[in-house]
């Protein structure tokens, strides 16, 4: 697998994750090692002080899946959070693990369930809570 890009989370969405994959069974969904191994190398900081170009938790996040040039516009959001609309993605799926903490421009290699990996490229972040003074506290 490539090296993979920095990455920026908060210290709020930091802890909400911590406390969520702690209430998971271990081996419940596939792809929790990968998320707890990024948000274990991830730099932490301050909601007030979250470059806004980096998606976070509830952002809304334009982004390319490369391998099919598939476009695709959605909110990151916690599972109890999903939506029926398909407007959007839950951090626990493996695409939305792969953009947390990205920024326009990047690009991250991320293992699917099944086998193999997936090129997810960042476009846009059109809407994130922090750039738009809600610090979700």
């Amino acid at each position: 697998m490539k090296s993979r890009p920095e990455i920026t989370v908060s210290s709020v969405d930091l802890d909400r994750l911590y406390s969520l994959l702690d209430s998971l069974p271990k081996n419940s969904i596939a792809g929790l090692d990968d998320l707890e191994e990024e948000l274990s190398r991830a730099k932490i900081v301050k909601p007030k002080d979250m470059p806004p170009n980096v998606v976070t938790m509830n952002s809304t996040v334009q982004f390319v899946i490369e391998s099919t040039n598939k476009e695709f516009e959605l909110t990151l959001v916690y599972p109890q959070n999903m939506n029926a609309d398909g407007k959007t993605i839950s951090i626990l799926a493996p695409v939305g693990s792969a953009l947390l903490g990205l920024s326009i421009g990047d690009s991250i290699e991320w293992p699917k369930p099944g086998g193999g990996t997936l090129n997810v490229k960042i476009t846009a972040v059109t809407y994130q809570p922090e750039r738009s003074g809600d610090y979700q506290l």
